[in-house]
């Protein structure tokens, strides 16, 4: 790298009216190098990176400086920014679909961004736009040019807004959240296509995120943001192994980690960061911070220098002792760290050969099916009173057509879908209301399924109205309190009236409330306090809340009713890390006490690994690899299991460094069109690189069965072994 700055960012403040969103960020990037912008939303980071590219909307009041290459952007002429942008210093969004025009070929907005910038013809700025396209990865790339962007999956969008970044050799690229909507593999794919364009344009990168582990393996040095300012600036080895400001200490701790053996609850910060116009007296972290003490109010710290090119903003900084991203092994007991070691008898979820197809129309006004799109092409698992299912895979894997089959309690079209003993294809409609109230569904967006005109205290009443319900079943506290779940404490019994004081007030307690108002007002008390959020905020509103509280609002309503089973759909994407971890915790804290079962739906293997009991991985409609949680994440078996813990970054710089990563070729098939045999073959490393002949023709012509590989372990793969990846 040279000694020189390519991009010099000092004292720069960004306000809209009077709510100061920047506040004095300062930073300084060379030639090659990387800088990772890290920080919970609503830290500043975007904000940041559209000042220095001058994206800012004209009501914003912008202080400070940037130089590029020592010329000052701040104040300089909208004439003068557009020379510089897509040319000295370009952008790669968080929404690729966003960043390109709809209506424009792919090629032609490459050869767009070149034209503007150099001086060449139509015919030369194709050209090179062909060659951007294959040189991020792009396959067809003379023919892919012709395409038009919603004719491409997510990750290869982004592969083309990377290319049109790199078009004119810039000096600088900025990346906000480049791989945030990405599957874990796709992001692994663009993340390498970043290496290699930056080894050709020897471009510095800024690259803003939340994801610690992507910078861990990417970035040279770490600026970490809190309320609108850097609360830790250094090297990534000194950021995390030798973190000196409790804010920074608290994101770390809260990461879930695909190489974290057994349960072991994660570490939130607690609260939720402050507003940019109400920022607290003194030290913004203080109402949050673990070590805060009175001097913490009296004034906002400055960076203190705490090592070499390694400054923190705290005034305690010299008793912050990280205890360091170090792998985590088992507890020394061996038992897993509370895992179920012996599944429950009752099994309250059973699916078996499920299928589920879609006809693909074609026509605005008359359609005509040319085609079926299979979704879901055989599945089987089961879930077992008190087991935590993960169900795992890239978008478009079925997933989410899966769990909506099981929610629709309907006949499916193939297979026998089970739930709480009941064949859903005999259900009548009264069975069916039944088993709604004992099986309930936490989706991904809060906001979104939270109505917004109604108070929580009606959200969470609404259901237990519809359902009739006039205090505990049966007079009990069979829900939270005693008979279910075992839960109130070690002498809860079925009526809650011996439970110790956990189960009195979740069950015994409730069984004496009766019908009608006063009980469905003590049920919204209960379930508020239940999840951690105060009882007197029953009169607000969904938008009142934050985020992580939110969620918390509906797993209260979705407990409303005592069911046994938990649908999560996604439950924490959508959420920071360090509220993201509060979540998590409550949801294992919540099957322990009330003794339910979840259905856990997501893509963040890191998550399921620190919440699950076992785990199914799923692709292209099919269970590639099914079993215990610590067996399939330590020795996983299936090819494409092993590629999706090997595409996971850790967030430990050194152990990420010198990973060895699996890199899938290609995105998902189509689900209309799916290979013959093995529907992963195509994609398969183990296929290309190491079987011979004769047996890929196995591969091409018989589709695997899921088959024992270990105990409790299964994998759908004809020449299934074992690999530790992670």
């Amino acid at each position: 790298m040279d000694d020189e700055p390519v991009l010099e960012v000092s004292d720069l403040n960004v306000s809209f009216g009077d709510v100061r969103a920047v506040r004095g960020v300062s930073y300084a990037v060379r030639r090659g190098e990387v800088l990772g912008i890290v920080g919970e939303s609503g830290s500043g980071k975007s904000v940041t990176s559209a000042a220095v590219m001058g994206l800012l909307p004209p009501g914003a009041r912008v202080s400070g400086s940037v130089r590029l290459h020592g010329r000052e952007l701040i104040g300089a002429p909208e004439r003068a920014l557009n020379s510089f942008r897509g040319k000295a210093v370009s952008m790669v969004f968080q929404d690729p679909l966003s960043a390109l025009t709809p209506v424009y070929r792919v090629g032609d907005q490459i050869a767009e961004a070149v034209r503007v910038h150099q001086r060449v013809g139509r015919e030369t700025a194709l050209v090179k736009a062909i060659e951007l396209l294959e040189l991020v990865g792009i396959p067809r790339p003379a023919e892919r040019a012709l395409a038009f962007p919603h004719e491409f999956s997510g990750g290869m969008r982004q592969r083309v807004v990377i290319a049109m970044a790199i078009a004119n050799d810039p000096d600088v690229i900025i990346c906000d959240e480049p791989t945030t909507a990405l599957d874990v593999t796709i992001q692994a794919q663009v993340l390498e296509v970043l290496k290699r364009a930056q080894a050709k344009t020897g471009a510095a990168i800024v690259m803003i995120t939340h994801d610690l582990g992507v910078v861990a393996g990417f970035a040279d040095r770490v600026l970490v943001m809190y309320a609108g300012r850097p609360v830790e600036v250094g090297g990534v080895d000194d950021i995390y192994y030798r973190t000196r400001m409790p804010y920074t200490a608290g994101l770390l701790a809260s990461v879930p980690r695909v190489d974290r053996r057994g349960r072991q609850p994660l570490t939130p910060i607690e609260g939720n960061p402050p507003s940019p116009g109400a920022l607290p007296p003194g030290c913004p972290f203080a109402p949050r911070c673990p070590m805060r003490i009175t001097e913490c109010d009296e004034a906002e710290p400055p960076l203190f220098e705490v090592g070499r090119d390694h400054r923190a903003a705290c005034i305690r900084w010299q008793e912050v002792h990280p205890r360091g991203p170090g792998r985590h092994a088992a507890p020394p007991d061996g038992g897993g760290g509370g895992r179920l070691r012996v599944r429950g008898e009752r099994t309250v979820l059973e699916v078996q050969r499920l299928v589920k197809d879609y006809p693909l129309l074609k026509g605005a006004v008359f359609k005509r099916r040319i085609g079926t799109v299979h979704a879901v092409a055989g599945v089987s698992f089961d879930i077992r009173q008190g087991e935590t299912l993960g169900l795992v895979g890239e978008s478009g894997s079925g997933k989410t057509t899966t769990l909506t089959q099981i929610l629709e309690l309907a006949a499916p079209q193939d297979g026998r879908i089970v739930v709480l003993g009941h064949d859903t294809a005999k259900l009548g409609r009264g069975e069916r209301v039944e088993i709604r109230r004992d099986m309930q569904v936490v989706f991904q967006d809060p906001l979104a399924s939270l109505d917004p005109r109604m108070t929580v205290h009606d959200i969470l009443a609404e259901p237990l109205r519809t359902h009739g319900w006039g205090g505990p079943r049966d007079g009990a506290g069979r829900g939270a309190g005693g008979a279910r779940g075992q839960t109130g404490g070690s002498s809860g019994s079925a009526d809650g009236s011996s439970g110790s004081a956990g189960g009195k007030a979740s069950g015994g307690a409730r069984g004496q409330t009766g019908g009608g108002a006063d009980a469905v007002g003590w049920r919204v008390r209960e379930l508020l306090a239940l999840v951690g959020l105060d009882p007197a905020h029953a009169a607000r509103y969904p938008q009142d809340f934050s985020g992580g509280q939110r969620q918390r609002i509906g797993i209260a309503r979705a407990l409303a009713l005592e069911p046994r089973l938990l649908v999560l759909d996604e439950p924490v994407s959508a959420l920071d890390v360090s509220i993201q971890a509060g979540v998590i915790n409550l949801l294992d804290s919540l099957r322990t006490r009330l003794g339910l079962s979840y259905l856990f739906v997501a893509h963040d293997l890191a998550v399921v690994r620190s919440i699950a009991d076992r785990v199914a991985v799923m692709y292209l409609g099919r269970i590639a690899e099914i079993g215990q949680v610590d067996a399939v994440y330590d020795n996983p078996s299936h090819p494409y299991t092993q590629a999706l813990l090997s595409a996971i970054p850790l967030p430990d710089p050194v152990r990420e460094r010198a990973r060895e990563r699996i890199l899938l070729e290609g995105d998902l098939p189509s689900p209309a069109n799916p290979p013959t045999g093995c529907r992963f073959r195509t994609r398969c490393p183990k296929f290309r690189a190491e079987l011979t002949d004769g047996e890929r023709q196995l591969c091409v012509g018989v589709e695997p069965e899921v088959r024992p590989v270990g105990e409790d372990h299964g994998a759908a793969c004809h020449y299934a072994e074992r690999r530790e990846v992670v």
